[in-house]
């Protein structure tokens, strides 16, 4: 095992690793910016190493201070977290090529899983269900691709091959509009992502947003740890999750899952990992894989009774999986709310200092957060500031325990979306599941009338 791992990122999720080193006994090393000399995470370290400015490109996304960083305090391992360098193939080689081991899949997993092209080729050789689209990337031709578009039938969706975080995708739903919509699609995935290539597939009008989380290690073992339900969102981004996915019959879950372990055997994937699926009239179609840990992953932890962090430093230093899939039991429902530091109804970021945190309590109430009373809010990054996390025996119960949870959270000083969350756990609709990935918009839109 690891005597000792750097932390290569910030906020909540920095701590979250902190404290399963902490528990594991292994030394923790962060690096942070000059914004957030003061977090929590970096008061609590063994060893805290500042490694640039605010700005992301001069510090989070900065490989060589990471690496200086991880060499100086002789670090064995870098965890990336989410977000920033955890999914970037080159900064997992350049982790490697240091002498430092990459507490993440391999290298050439990411590459290939996060180019949602190769990884729809890939699912397909493995028999993951997929949504009906081009078999790779578009090609110049005009009259190829809108051959390609009438035989899947409009309205289509274009998508940046290297896109994510709900960016790079354009909706078409007339022949006239298709030419001009990859070329636009084109240009701006050139400009945000550094590649170009778009693909094409059916846009479901309604469709759930289920994941599947998987843990794999490199003894050719391969795992699935339930679903979650992620259909919460607002401009592709997730508000809420859930865990198990209400309303979908068991046996539908477990076939995918199933093939999503057998995938991972078979492209020799390590480490933690989730396959990301929309759901609609009883199909699972796959759209892209995480190769990290989730934002979202405390609900599964509140159903498996399995520390996900732990298992991916466990995979990395090159341990067996311990336990086998027959002796995975989920139990009960677990809700996730993430906590923003953003106006409720415009969503306009809210940073600045919190003059008053109040966390709330009880059974089954998880909060995981990095805040503190008389923290400062940087205006430099994502505006999430934490989450709650709440378990129940039932979803109603976990329904139940989160309003509560929510009743008693105190944030002032700066504006937070929780008076969203206190109204979406009330709202009809919600309360009886399986609502669409695109039901909070026209909620708000509703509200807004």
């Amino acid at each position: 095992m690891f005597k000792k791992i750097l932390i290569a990122n910030r906020g909540e999720i920095a701590l979250r690793i902190q404290r399963a080193c902490r528990e594991m006994g292994i030394q923790s090393v962060v690096v942070y910016s000059e914004a957030d000399r003061d977090a929590k995470y970096v008061k609590l370290a063994d060893e805290a190493v500042c490694i640039g400015p605010a700005p992301s490109a001069q510090s989070y996304l900065h490989m060589p201070a990471i690496i200086s960083a991880a060499e100086v305090t002789d670090a064995e391992a870098i965890h990336p977290g989410y977000g920033f360098l955890s999914e970037n193939a080159d900064f997992a080689e350049r982790v490697e090529q240091s002498g430092f081991v990459f507490i993440g899949p391999t290298p050439a997993s990411i590459r290939v899983m996060g180019d949602k092209v190769s990884a729809k080729q890939a699912m397909i050789k493995s028999g993951v269900p997929c949504v009906p689209g081009s078999e790779g990337a578009l090609p110049e031709d005009p009259k190829e691709i809108i051959r390609i578009a009438r035989s899947i039938g409009y309205p289509v969706i274009i998508k940046a091959s290297g896109g994510g975080g709900g960016r790079g995708m354009r909706i078409v739903h007339t022949e006239a509009a298709v030419i001009h919509a990859v070329q636009t699609t084109r240009t701006e995935a050139g400009a945000a992502f550094g590649n170009p290539t778009v693909y094409m597939e059916k846009f479901l009008e309604h469709p759930r947003h289920i994941e599947i989380q998987i843990l794999a290690d490199t003894h050719k073992n391969a795992v699935w740890l339930g679903e979650r339900d992620c259909s919460m969102q607002r401009r592709h981004q997730k508000i809420i999750e859930e865990a198990p996915a209400p309303g979908i019959p068991r046996r539908v879950i477990e076939k995918v899952g199933e093939r999503c372990a057998a995938a991972c055997k078979k492209i020799g994937y390590r480490g933690a990992g989730t396959f990301e699926f929309l759901y609609e009239n009883g199909e699972f179609f796959f759209i892209e894989m995480n190769t990290r840990v989730q934002v979202e992953h405390p609900v599964t932890e509140m159903t498996s009774g399995i520390d996900i962090v732990q298992m991916q430093i466990r995979v990395a230093a090159g341990e067996k999986l311990p336990f086998t899939q027959r002796q995975i039991e989920m139990r009960g429902h677990a809700i996730e709310c993430r906590i923003n530091a953003e106006d409720p109804v415009k969503f306009i970021p809210s940073p600045g200092r919190i003059t008053t945190w109040h966390a709330p309590g009880g059974p089954g109430v998880r909060v995981d957060s990095h805040i503190y009373t008389n923290y400062f809010v940087p205006p430099n990054y994502d505006s999430m500031i934490g989450k709650i996390i709440v378990h129940g025996d039932t979803r109603d119960q976990a329904l139940a325990r989160m309003r509560t949870a929510l009743s008693e959270t105190v944030i002032e000083g700066i504006n937070t979306n929780i008076p969203l969350h206190r109204e979406l756990m009330v709202d009809a609709k919600f309360v009886e599941g399986c609502t669409d990935i695109h039901y909070l918009e026209s909620w708000m839109a509703a509200r807004k009338r």
